[in-house]
């Protein structure tokens, strides 16, 4: 999340991704960087017991979103 709101300071656009359980900290970080209302993505958690298949099938399914909020 930070180095998503730091390349975003230095004009880098930038898409910061959580786990769904990591959403209030990562809106509390920005809000803390004074950057209230960040927009950034969540998944589904826990991502670290995925296999290669299972993660890279997350992955895909947020290429999407982080293009949208990158054109955003």
């Amino acid at each position: 999340m930070l180095d998503a709101i730091l390349l975003e300071r230095h004009g880098v656009p930038a898409v910061a991704i959580v786990t769904d359980v990591f959403r209030a900290t990562g809106e509390a970080m920005a809000a803390s960087w004074g950057m209230s209302g960040y927009r950034f993505l969540d998944t589904p958690h826990p991502i670290a017991n995925l296999g290669d298949k299972d993660l890279d099938a997350r992955a895909d399914g947020l290429v999407e979103p982080v293009i949208a909020l990158l054109r955003a």
